[in-house]
Parts: C-alpha cells; structure tokens; sequence
C-alpha cells in the first residue's frame, strides 16, 4: 500500500534506457561478410585493452540481442551507460568501455549479397 514509486530498486535513477545508434555511414560500403569479420576482431581484441571480460561478455551479448534483451543484460551486469545507444559505457569500477557503431548496428551503405 506504498506509493507507485516504491518499487524502484537501488540504481533506478541513474539507468538509462538504451536504443540502437542512429543511422551512419561506414567510410565506404562493406558487405555483411565484411561486417561480421570486423566484429569478430572487436569482440577478440577488446578484452585485452582493459576491464574486465565479464563486462565485455555482457556488451557482447548486448549488442547482439533485441533491445528489451540487451536492456535487462546491461542492467544485470551493473553496467553504467553514458550514452545511450552502448559507444560509451562503464563498469562499477569506473573502467571505460567503448563500443565502435559497427559491432551495434548495420551501416547504411551495407553491401547486400546474394
């Protein structure tokens, strides 16, 4: 018998709720082959330029799944959004996490192959 308010849980307040990045432009067109490559070499690398590989993982997962799915995975990982659409997020521990466009959306000069 609270007010409507009184579910909110600790961190409500600072959550932000995440969308997919505005359209952009790859410098020139790729195909889809292309982009999956250059994801997979992000998500390889990324891991050893810092933070921690639980946080990655969840970024990951994140940026693979539906937006009510990736919003539920970041806020059961802890993570700290600063921008909206995931390029720029932290953990607990202040470590930055930065997401280029590609590995979170399809460009608009996608090449598609057949």
């Amino acid at each position: 018998m609270g007010c409507t308010g009184s579910k909110r849980t600790r961190g409500d307040d600072n959550a932000k709720k995440i969308r997919k990045p505005k359209p952009w432009k790859h410098s020139e067109a790729i195909t889809k082959t292309q982009l999956m490559q250059m994801r997979d070499e992000f998500w390889d690398t990324a891991p050893h330029y810092g933070g921690q590989k639980e946080i990655w993982d969840a970024l990951r997962a994140a940026a693979e799944a539906e937006l009510v799915l990736a919003q539920a995975i970041i806020d059961s990982a802890g993570v700290i959004v600063q921008n909206d659409d995931l390029t720029i997020c932290y953990d607990e521990k202040g470590a930055k996490y930065e997401l280029p466009k590609y590995v979170l959306s399809e460009p608009v000069n996608l090449i598609h192959e057949n």
